[in-house]
């Protein structure tokens, strides 16, 4: 829980589109001084180049999340410049889609790379500077918010490397939660599971390491990119609404932070069918038609 956010600091990964990028936007707002990180040099110079003409001081890094030296490099340059970090938003992702077995060492290492290595990285490299401020100061204050999905709490089908890194962040996020709550009461921890929101990471291929990706993606992939970008591009709430959810958490000391709550009927009918021990729900049972597609889809009707 944060109330005063003006004076702090906060790490923001994925920061040059996206969720990144609006949550910096509302930081620059309050007067926070800001660690921008991203992958994609022309985003995060855009970006930086905005903070700074918002007057803030800021401190950009191209850093490539999954990888262990360079997020530890960057946790040695926010620690010389600003200190602990009061406000850590993991939160670069991205997505893709395809049958489960379709999928290529490549794609399992690149989705869980980014998605879940790192929020791991952020989790255990920034947590123990956060414990040492608050340890050295009773009025310190710190929070750290990491990016899942619906998709971390459902289980869509054609989806499954990414169904995998979101259900690990959620679990992560969870036990980190329950980890804070037993050594301090200064520091919080946060988990957001956005929907169907327009953000970019439908284009997420465009910072694939080189050599990574196949010459063509199989059939399932394709049907499952398609679908996928159809419905985030579609969706009625916006990136900046979902920011300041995340903001109103942070204030709050809200654990759970939900861009569509109406979605938490099929993750309550998911709930049920495990505590009942009965066969998984159909994951489109609120919206047949879409379930109906994707099996024309992949069947070739």
């Amino acid at each position: 829980m944060i109330e005063n956010f003006e004076g702090r600091t906060a790490v923001l990964t994925g920061a040059g589109s996206g969720f990144g990028l609006e949550c910096a936007r509302i930081a620059a707002r309050l007067g926070m001084q800001l660690v921008l990180v991203d992958v994609q040099p022309d985003a995060l110079a855009a970006a930086e180049a905005e903070m700074r003409e918002a007057g803030c001081q800021v401190l950009a890094r191209r850093v490539d999340v999954a990888d262990a030296a360079q997020m530890e490099q960057l946790a040695r340059d926010v620690g010389e410049r600003f200190g602990a970090p009061h406000l850590v938003f993991n939160n670069a992702g991205v997505g893709a889609g395809g049958l489960v077995w379709e999928s290529s060492v490549a794609d399992w290492q690149w989705v869980l790379g980014v998605n879940l290595w790192g929020v791991v990285h952020g989790v255990r490299l920034f947590t123990p500077m956060m414990l040492e401020a608050a340890r050295a100061d009773p009025s310190w204050r710190g929070h750290i918010v990491n990016t899942a999905s619906m998709a971390g709490l459902l289980n869509p089908p054609n989806m499954g490397i990414y169904n995998v890194s979101k259900h690990a962040v959620v679990s992560l996020s969870e036990t980190l939660y329950h980890d804070l709550s037993l050594v301090t009461g200064q520091v919080g921890a946060s988990v957001l599971c956005p929907y169907f929101v327009p953000t970019g990471i439908t284009a997420s291929e465009r910072n694939r390491p080189q050599g990574g990706a196949p010459a063509q993606p199989t059939r399932s992939q394709a049907i499952g990119q398609a679908m996928i970008a159809k419905a985030v591009e579609s969706g009625r709430v916006s990136a900046p609404e979902v920011a300041q959810k995340v903001f109103d958490a942070v204030r709050a000391g809200q654990f759970y932070i939900y861009s569509h709550p109406q979605a938490l009927g099929n993750v309550q009918t998911r709930m049920e069918a495990i505590v009942a021990g009965t066969n998984p729900p159909d994951a489109f049972a609120e919206r047949p038609q879409v379930g109906e597609q994707l099996r024309a889809a992949l069947r070739g009707a």
